[in-house]
């Protein structure tokens, strides 16, 4: 803490920000109520102030040239008014709270030092030149982040500047009013870190502005690496860092990135909500957000009916003793890899030469065109074409098919029995079509080559002469032309889809056989049980169902013979929960958003899908997929989320993980060995009241498996547990509260306790589960508790006894 005098001098400086600030939001809320009212009122009489007038060239440039002026004054009062609104807005937003923290900087060469004040926008004082609040994003606030009293420097776009930090202070503003300030040689001192995780869980994530880590703010600033890994422990703050990152890129470049350039992909709906105010909270709009199976769904949901990740683990979780099981987790491991990646490209460059499948072009009960034509029209093609390409001329061909068959089927008998029951409104539309080809003072016909190519020609024989339009013979001919051209219409569109292409069947022919596959992909090499494997997949592609780890190859394969869809408009993707992702999704990510930079979020030791990716090791592939020079990795050890004795337990739970605790003390885990399921049952009901009068209002119940989940929900309902809610995968908001839900569904959140509904070897005895086990444990603030009706697991046997209670 500081001395009385300090403190005074420090209450008196915030009493003049917040005056100051009082003012100037007094001042702005009139301009902005004016030119909102403005820019209401030009909408409302844009074209009372415009004079439509096209009867002379002239007269339709100076009507062009009134419209544009007239716009270009709407959206100079728009912009006028968007920004003066987001300024009060970040006055606000200071108003109760304008700065956390402080330091002094005297620059080399400069006798004075500066006091720099950090806050969550930037405030200039009412002389418009002075800083009174510096935004943390700004260059010289990375000095706060990353250096202690002494020698100090910050990056700005004219280069480094140098000097010395005199003074670093760390505050806790509430409603205008300091309630502690304190000198810090840290980064952010143990004291304010400590009372900020103290608290309990929120049902939204928060900002991490005031309490930036050295390392986080690494994360935060990197703007070089195409590919930013961040490799960190359960609790360390890398989602809450990445968040803080989307903050400080759009402010660093306001002026070339916006928040729907930026994507997010989540690890469930659920987490959406969690982290949705982040943002907003600083200013900034909500980046686009999504999971990877709603991008799956949205290319192929029409055509397959989809496995989503969540339905993959809970057979991985609870098939173990199925006949079909190993070659299952083999065929999901395969597909996932690398190599897997590089035979579909192998396969695709087959597919030039031999074995392309194609679809009929049916009309009525008859083939328009055969896939035989088809084949014949497209290996006639150069063979030094890419494949995608002679596709699509395969595709310009088919339409121009199309075109001549159209006109043949004019003359079709079933033509003439449409034109018996068309209704009064469609002669109605043929009639208009017509007056628009006859001069209204002869009804004379003028023949345009258009309608001589459409129609025939019936003028006279003789050279020049016309003959009176035949009106009602040429209304019949319209209407055949418009009967066929609407049925004509679902062909052309199936075209234009590619839908005569037979991608299922060429996704099916990989997994024909052993020889079959070595030939087309040129695979030296297929995985052990390839013969179950190649059943299983042929199985779910004929009920038009796909494995989750079939659907990225699929939809891979798909655009490797139509052409890949790229969106050259997201500049940055963040991942989060990236051990979850294959290999093959992230080169299929590379490929889809060629230009934007990538940040991976992930903890290996949470890698509870079976088709996960190794974020650590030097071998990684997310480092080989852009290459070392342009692959950043930064490890984040310290867990800032559990007590130091739920880190101590949960860390010995992953022998050879290196996790560093933040001091900050609690009770140790509680283990509860009980009789049955019913006793388990009562003994939660009594904890949950325990936990609840001790003030913790988020408290998770976290199961095995979605079952599992219902099974202790209907227990514990029945038993009058009231408030209870279940999550499953399709919630989507997150709330406070109590809940039950399966552990793989609480990744990236947490609570403020935690109650382990069955830690028996019955339920965890696997190493496969183990990580799913510390996954769970791991969602714990500042209360964690297990339960068994049996031998505990093995996980928990191997511990040491020290690093937890057990009830006597």
């Amino acid at each position: 803490m500081i001395n009385a005098k300090d403190w005074q001098q420090e209450q008196e400086r915030l009493d003049l920000v917040t005056e100051q600030l009082r003012s100037t939001i007094a001042g702005l809320e009139p301009e902005v109520a004016g030119l909102r009212d403005q820019a209401t009122d030009i909408r409302k009489r844009f074209w009372e102030e415009v004079t439509v007038n096209t009867s002379t060239h002239e007269d339709f440039e100076e009507t062009f040239y009134s419209i544009k002026q007239q716009e270009a004054i709407l959206s100079e009062r728009e912009r006028s008014h968007k920004l003066r609104m987001q300024r009060w807005k970040n006055m606000k937003r200071l108003l109760p709270s304008p700065y956390f923290g402080r330091f002094d900087f005297q620059e080399d060469g400069l006798s004075l030092s500066e006091q720099i004040y950090i806050g969550v926008s930037s405030f200039v004082g009412e002389d418009g030149l002075s800083f009174l609040v510096y935004d943390w994003r700004t260059p010289i606030a990375s000095l706060y982040y990353d250096y202690s009293p002494g020698e100090a420097a910050y990056e700005t776009p004219g280069g480094q500047i140098a000097g010395t930090m005199k003074l670093k202070r760390q505050y806790q503003i509430r409603d205008g009013q300091l309630r502690n300030v304190f000198d810090t040689s840290i980064t952010i001192g143990d004291e304010l870190l400590q009372q900020v995780l103290g608290k309990g869980a929120d049902a939204q994530m928060k900002s991490i502005v005031a309490t930036i880590q050295k390392e986080q703010n690494a994360i935060i600033r990197n703007d070089k690496s195409r590919m930013l890994i961040v490799q960190g422990a359960a609790g360390s703050g890398k989602t809450s860092a990445a968040l803080q990152r989307v903050a400080y890129l759009l402010y660093k470049h306001r002026d070339r990135l916006r928040a729907d350039q930026i994507v997010l992909f989540s690890p469930n709906p659920m987490f959406n909500s969690y982290v949705s105010t982040v943002l907003p909270e600083l200013g900034e709009e909500n980046m686009q957000q999504t999971t990877f199976q709603e991008y799956l769904a949205y290319w192929l949901g029409s055509a397959f009916r989809l496995e989503d990740p969540f339905e993959q683990i809970e057979y991985v979780l609870t098939a173990g003793s199925t006949q079909d099981y190993e070659a299952r987790l083999s065929g999901i491991q395969y597909k996932a890899s690398e190599a897997y990646l590089l035979a579909l490209q192998s396969y695709a460059s087959w597919l030039g030469k031999e074995g392309m499948l194609f679809r009929a072009i049916r009309f009525r009960d008859r083939e328009l065109i055969t896939a035989e034509q088809m084949k014949s029209q497209f290996y006639g093609y150069d063979s030094n074409v890419r494949l995608a390409n002679r596709v699509i001329l395969l595709r310009e061909w088919l339409l121009q098919e199309l075109t001549s068959l159209e006109r043949k089927e004019r003359e079709a008998l079933w033509v003439q029995d449409e034109l018996d029951y068309l209704d009064n409104e469609q002669y109605a539309e043929a009639y208009g079509e017509l007056l628009k080809k006859v001069q209204r003072e002869d009804a004379v016909f003028d023949f345009t080559s258009e309608y001589v190519e459409a129609y025939g020609d019936f003028r006279g024989k003789e050279q020049g002469e016309e003959n009176v339009f035949d009106f009602a013979g040429q209304e019949e001919e319209l209407l055949r032309r418009m009967i066929v051209k609407e049925s004509f219409k679902p062909l052309r569109k199936d075209v234009k889809r590619f839908e005569f292409i037979d991608t299922i069947g060429l996704y099916d022919q990989l997994f024909d056989e052993d020889a079959t596959f070595r030939q087309m992909p040129n695979e030296s090499e297929v995985p052990e049980r390839w013969s179950e494997i190649c059943k299983q997949t042929k199985e779910k592609l004929g009920k038009l169902e796909l494995f989750y780890e079939d659907a990225t190859p699929f939809l891979y394969l798909k655009e490797l013979i139509e052409g890949i869809r790229t969106n050259t408009e997201v500049r940055h993707l963040f991942v989060d929960e990236g051990q979850d992702y294959s290999p093959f999704q992230y080169a299929f990510l590379k490929r889809l958003f060629p230009r934007a930079r990538m940040t991976v979020l992930g903890d290996f030791g949470q890698a509870i899908f079976p088709q996960a990716t190794n974020l650590h090791e030097a071998d990684s592939p997310l480092i080989r997929l852009y290459g070392e020079d342009e692959t950043n990795l930064i490890r984040l050890v310290r867990s800032y989320r559990s007590t130091r004795e739920i880190v101590e337990f949960t860390r010995s739970l992953l022998p050879g993980e290196h996790i560093v605790p933040f001091d900050r003390g609690g009770r140790k885990p509680y283990l509860s060995k009980v009789g049955s399921g019913e006793e388990r049952t009562a003994r939660i009901i009594k904890d949950l009241a325990a936990l609840e009068a001790e003030g913790f209002d988020s408290i998770a119940i976290i199961t095995k498996t979605a079952a599992e989940s219902r099974e202790a929900y209907e227990a514990l309902t029945s038993q009058g547990c009231e408030g209870l809610r279940l999550i499953t995968k399709e919630t989507i908001t997150f709330e406070k509260g109590a809940a039950v839900m399966p552990a793989y569904l609480a990744k990236g959140v947490e609570f403020d306790a935690v109650l382990i509904y069955d830690a028996s070897s019955q339920a965890y005895n696997r190493e496969s589960e183990r990580k799913l086990f510390y996954t769970a444990c791991t969602r714990a603030m500042h209360r964690l508790l297990l339960y068994a009706t049996g031998e505990w697991t093995p996980y928990i046997r191997a511990l040491d006894t020290t690093l937890f209670e057990v009830e006597q």
